[in-house]
């Protein structure tokens, strides 16, 4: 129930702060598209459409948050909680829009360049338009990093860049009166330049969110604590976490017990690690596989000490885990963990498989290259 009413408090902020930016990008919309047609502006109108477009991401984020929070159901059985993505992505893609159509017409009136005619009233309320972005822009994204949105993370950083476009606006008007040089159409090409690279920046990272990123180093790390805070667990390795949308995981992890424990004994462990990294982390691990540790057979442990020099022996390589001898089956089973970052992954593992199969040529050896998922 307490995690329900933080969800429902979680939409409750984001949808406030959605529709204070509504209010504020159609207000601003308004006044700078009224000055920029009296004026001849199109720096000033490029504005105004930008605030709009700034109001209906507003409206997006409304949707998506409305639509993210609805239960789950027999086709969706995780929720639809990676809404939010999408509503992020077509946030970017409204950005992308905005610059490209500015950065046409701003082309048409380098072309054929067109006077403006400012007059006080207009730079005040350029002026009054580049303080309430900045605060508008300040508010907005400080709510997303609190309440881990990417809606509102990206309207408030379009915001704030909006705040730079208007005070060059209010520059190159201060520059006409100053000297008579208009830079009115150049300056639209450079603010659409902007907002293009943006857009494409807010997609790039909504994108690489969809794909799947690796998770949080802290998160990661502070869950294989608590998994191995228990007396009986050796170690805990293999964490895997599948995001259903912002703060809502769903993940496995691998647990090195003594091989003495007893069904009923393993059993009770998994529920207090399951209970308790929820408890801590609001993170569900739906499974927890077992990895046993030779206790009894001193050879096995000899040899896990030879596998180990073996193995760590080898560059790029970051962890051995799972090691289990079986000295009257003859077999050795062990997972080896390679960076990324090796140039040939599976040379290093071949290399690894040939120099124990060497040491220990009558064994037969079960092992395997693991994904580096998780810190």
């Amino acid at each position: 129930m307490a995690q329900q009413n933080k969800e429902l408090n979680r939409d409750e902020i984001i949808i406030r702060t959605s529709i204070i930016g509504i209010v504020a990008n159609v207000f601003l919309a308004i006044f700078k598209a009224g000055v920029g047609i009296l004026s001849n502006s199109i720096a000033i109108i490029l504005d105004a459409v930008n605030n709009l477009s700034d109001a209906m991401s507003s409206v997006i984020t409304i949707v998506g948050t409305k639509l993210a929070g609805k239960k789950p159901d027999k086709k969706h059985p995780m929720g639809y909680g990676r809404i939010e993505y999408i509503s992020a992505t077509i946030i970017s893609l409204i950005v992308l829009y905005a610059g490209v159509t500015s950065l046409i017409e701003s082309v048409k009136k380098i072309i054929n360049p067109e006077v403006p005619d400012y007059s006080a009233v207009t730079l005040v309320i350029v002026a009054v338009g580049v303080v309430v972005k900045i605060l508008l822009g300040k508010y907005v994204k400080g709510v997303g990093q609190k309440v881990n949105s990417d809606s509102l993370v990206a309207s408030g950083s379009d915001a704030t860049l909006d705040s730079i476009i208007s005070a060059s606006t209010l520059v190159a008007a201060l520059i006409y009166l100053f000297s008579g040089i208009s830079l009115e159409a150049w300056l639209g090409a450079i603010i659409s330049l902007i907002i293009i690279k943006a857009g494409f920046e807010m997609l790039r990272d909504t994108i690489s969110q969809i794909l799947g990123e690796r998770v949080d180093s802290s998160l990661s790390k502070a869950i294989k604590m608590t998994a191995a805070s228990f007396p009986e667990v050796n170690g805990a390795y293999d964490l895997f976490l599948h995001a259903y949308g912002p703060d809502t995981y769903v993940g496995s992890i691998h647990i090195e017990i003594p091989d003495t424990m007893r069904a009923g004994e393993i059993d009770k462990l998994m529920r207090d690690i399951q209970d308790k990294v929820y408890q801590e982390h609001k993170v569900i691990l739906e499974g927890i596989s077992i990895y046993s540790i030779n206790t009894k057979d001193d050879v096995a442990q000899e040899m896990l000490n030879t596998c180990r020099s073996i193995v760590m022996s080898q560059k790029h390589v970051l962890q051995l885990h799972g090691f289990f001898a079986d000295t009257e089956k003859k077999t050795i089973s062990f997972d080896v963990i390679i960076d990324f970052a090796a140039p040939n992954r599976e040379e290093i593992f071949g290399e690894i498989e040939k120099q124990i199969q060497d040491v220990y040529p009558d064994y037969k050896l079960n092992l395997t290259m693991d994904v580096d998922m998780s810190d």
